[in-house]
């Protein structure tokens, strides 16, 4: 930690939203994290409870899930907070958690959703070589190393920001500490950590997101091989969602970090922070899971269970 520093708080500017308009946006921010925490839970509860949902991609869905509930967690409570007791105020030390939980779990979900595209690879390119591809073992390695990736990057953006001084403003002009707005706060050399984000942030979102269209792309042509249009029209169905989804959180990151904009903390880029930080998370259940067969059947037969007790 550099001893320089000399800022121990930040202001987070928030959402720039007119004042009026203030509670109906609080009402809807409110409903939207109620309704992925609520989402995320209940796939991951039915997950654990059915023993036909213990497969590789409801394991890695389960993860998924978790990924989505945490890192929406990261930055809407305080943002809720900030809207109802208009105290924006953040510790320095809360701020660097808060940027090192948000880089964490946003690469978590980068990490997963590659591998949920690998697993639907082999399921339909490779179906007589599933179970021996997908085994227990692989597939706890895959999410093991996704969580090892996601803590070193993590990691090493929050050191690298730690050593930096700051000195003069304290307004982040976001509504979480984000890392690109923080660095524009630092008054002492910034160049190191703008090379290692051009080094591995580069890497880390355009890598995996195009892993994730060879993997669609390869079972989209394996698909038009089949003869059946009831096949065809499900698979199209349900990776068109995916994609969706998927298009949506990377579109959003890309636009923002690797494309970045001279201007402040616009109407335009908050809408697309809260995009990928909001939006996505609460739909990936819907788009994942309760669109699923399996996950209905399990649904219902929890629901029934409980009747009858």
């Amino acid at each position: 930690m550099n001893n320089n520093t000399i800022i121990t708080q930040f202001l987070l500017l928030g959402l720039p939203i007119p004042s009026k308009h203030q509670h109906l946006f609080y009402s809807l921010f409110l409903a939207m994290y109620l309704t992925t925490v609520l989402g995320n839970l209940i796939i991951i509860f039915l997950i654990l409870l059915d023993f036909h949902l213990h497969t590789p991609m409801y394991f890695f869905l389960s993860n998924l899930s978790f990924s989505d509930l945490c890192f929406s967690s990261v930055t809407m409570p305080k943002l809720l907070l900030n809207m109802q007791n208009q105290d924006t105020s953040i510790t320095y030390a809360g701020c660097l958690t808060q940027m090192y939980f948000f880089d964490l779990f946003a690469d978590l979900e980068v990490f997963l959703l590659v591998v949920m595209a690998y697993d639907r690879y082999v399921a339909i390119c490779l179906p007589l070589h599933y179970t021996s591809i997908m085994s227990p073992r692989l597939c706890v390695c895959l999410v093991l190393l996704s969580w090892v990736f996601s803590m070193l990057n993590s990691t090493l953006y929050t050191l690298l920001l730690a050593r930096l001084s700051f000195c003069k403003d304290n307004v982040v002009r976001h509504f979480f500490c984000d890392i690109s707005a923080l660095l524009k706060l630092a008054c002492s050399d910034i160049y190191i950590n703008e090379l290692m984000i051009f080094i591995l942030g580069g890497p880390f979102v355009v890598i995996p997101f195009l892993l994730i269209v060879v993997s669609y792309v390869r079972i989209v042509f394996s698909i038009l091989k089949v003869s059946s249009t009831r096949v065809i029209h499900k698979v199209f169905s349900t990776c068109g969602s995916h994609l969706s989804v998927v298009s949506l959180f990377y579109g959003t990151i890309i636009g923002l970090y690797l494309c970045p904009s001279p201007n402040n903390f616009t109407v335009k880029k908050a809408s697309m922070a809260m995009m990928y930080t909001v939006v996505t998370p609460m739909l990936n259940p819907f788009i994942y899971s309760l669109r699923n067969r399996d996950i209905k059947e399990a649904l219902i037969k929890v629901i029934t269970k409980k009747i009858s007790l």
